[in-house]
């Protein structure tokens, strides 16, 4: 059904009719007096296929995702979203949400679907006085951090700039200080959010809580969030942060180390671990270049001088090859790792949930990393823990509270003939530090082939998320995502 879906969408570029994918299966056919009126109430624009900006629209950060939607709505503001929800609701169209468009399992694009396409919103509004800010879908984190840092001010996020503010909160989301200020959704005080009924809600603590609750976790089972405002602190604008290399020949000896550092760290402290081949960094000698390393990336989310205690266990550890921590510009710091996660390259990730950090995971992680696939595969360890860990596990959507680091698995390359061999090395490290995990999971790392990981994602909040998803979406219109199956309590 879907090549002849393709088929019949290349044909269709007069506007004459367009065939699109339906949500009860099989295929719509939309005529253009449809598509007319529905192009003639946007501010945005309505795009086909073959037309300017549609290739823009349905091209991800994941290169292994190649969809082709029907159409595409340019929505310029939450009228166009309105619009959009509505018109795909009442033709029975498959619908998906594309803001960053960096989610692994490439849920922004449906073949054949209309595509939401939010990347035009990108207001951000910063209230200094209140610490707080009001950020549209299609914001990214760095044009967040940009508008935010403006003032000494910041709210956890992740760690690649180029990543879209919506769909990391709605998964959760966290970064660098999260042990600090918690998770991304702790932070949210309120949305907008356009439901299944084409309804624009406000949803907070005291508006429609159960809708908030849901939001804060649930990915964009619920709705279309048009806004998002945040609660900000007093972050930067400089943070000591960096990087420190050492030979992967001596990671059992200083993991260990590692761990009892972390344990007794302060709040402020952040140290995740990578383990990878050395990229080819101007401050590290070229002998060094494609080597296996063990790096530790740390930041202090306080004062200077505490950060320099806070951090010197950590500096003292053996003889490194490079020592690059000092101060930085906190946005500057949030994309240090843009360069290993740039658009274009083909992406496979696994991951798990830890409490504990054990020598019997590390070294099934370091046996792995001894034949990685290719050079730009690498395992990244989340330090959490702090104020993630105080929140109770049923107070958010997002349930891992017991978690001190998250284990993902980029596996990257850019030749497809590469595909079979990068995924099963990425499957086959996930399966031999599967005893060692709790078995839960961070929704937004989730790959397009894990949908049986929904409990792991969720837990026992799974049942009260599918009953709020019976209440505000019972058609499940919001499906192109990690979904939750309607289901009444």
């Amino acid at each position: 059904m879907q090549a002849t879906l393709r088929l019949s969408i290349r044909e269709c570029n007069t506007m004459t009719q367009i065939k699109m994918a339906a949500r009860s299966g099989g295929v719509v056919t939309l005529k253009e007096e449809a598509l007319k009126e529905l192009a003639g109430r946007l501010r945005g624009k309505l795009v086909l296929p073959g037309e300017g900006g549609y290739d823009q629209a349905r091209t991800i950060w994941n290169a292994m995702i190649d969809r082709r939607p029907g159409a595409v709505v340019r929505c310029a503001g939450a009228a166009d979203v309105v619009r959009a929800v509505t018109f795909a609701r009442d033709h029975d169209l498959v619908l998906s949400v594309r803001a960053g468009g960096h989610n692994i399992a490439g849920k922004a694009v449906g073949d054949g679907a209309l595509l939401l396409d939010l990347t035009p919103m990108k207001s951000v509004r910063v209230d200094p006085a209140r610490r707080t800010a009001w950020v549209e879908p299609g914001v990214t984190l760095g044009e967040f951090d940009n508008e935010a840092q403006a003032y000494g001010l910041a709210t956890p996020l992740g760690i690649n700039s180029t990543t879209g503010v919506a769909g990391l909160t709605l998964g959760g989301g966290f970064g660098w200080i999260s042990r600090k200020y918690g998770m991304t959704v702790d932070n949210l005080v309120s949305v907008d959010i356009v439901t299944a009924d084409g309804a624009l809600r406000r949803a907070s603590e005291t508006e429609n809580p159960d809708l908030f609750w849901a939001v804060r976790g649930g990915g964009g089972n619920f709705g279309v969030v048009t806004s998002f405002e945040f609660q900000l602190h007093s972050v930067g604008p400089e943070v000591l942060s960096g990087l420190i290399f050492h030979p992967q020949e001596r990671a059992k000896e200083l993991l260990p180390r590692y761990r009892r550092i972390v344990a007794e760290a302060p709040d402020e402290l952040t140290c995740w671990v990578v383990l990878r081949k050395a990229p080819p960094l101007p401050f590290l000698p070229e002998a060094v270049h494609g080597t296996d390393v063990l790096i530790f990336a740390a930041c202090y989310a306080g004062d200077m001088k505490d950060g320099e205690t806070a951090v010197a266990p950590l500096r003292a550890l053996g003889a490194p090859i490079a020592d690059v921590i000092g101060p930085h510009s906190f946005a500057g710091w949030q994309a240090a790792f843009d360069p290993l996660l740039t658009l274009g390259a083909r992406n496979y990730w696994k991951s798990h949930d830890f409490t504990e950090l054990s020598e019997a995971a590390t070294d099934v992680m370091l046996d792995y990393t001894g034949r990685l696939p290719t050079p730009e595969c690498e395992i990244f360890i989340g330090h959490l823990g702090g104020a993630v860990n105080r929140v109770a596990a049923d107070a958010t959507a997002y349930p891992h509270r017991d978690s001190d680091f998250i284990m993902n698995v980029h596996t990257r390359w850019q030749d497809p003939a590469q595909d079979h061999a990068c995924v099963q090395w990425a499957r086959g490290l996930f399966e031999a530090t599967k005893p060692h995990a709790t078995g839960g999971v961070y929704v937004n790392f989730l790959g397009e082939d894990e949908a049986d990981r929904l409990p792991g994602a969720y837990g026992a909040n799974l049942a009260r998320l599918a009953a709020i998803k019976a209440k505000y979406d019972p058609a499940n219109l919001f499906r192109v995502n990690q979904n939750i199956a309607p289901k009444a309590a």
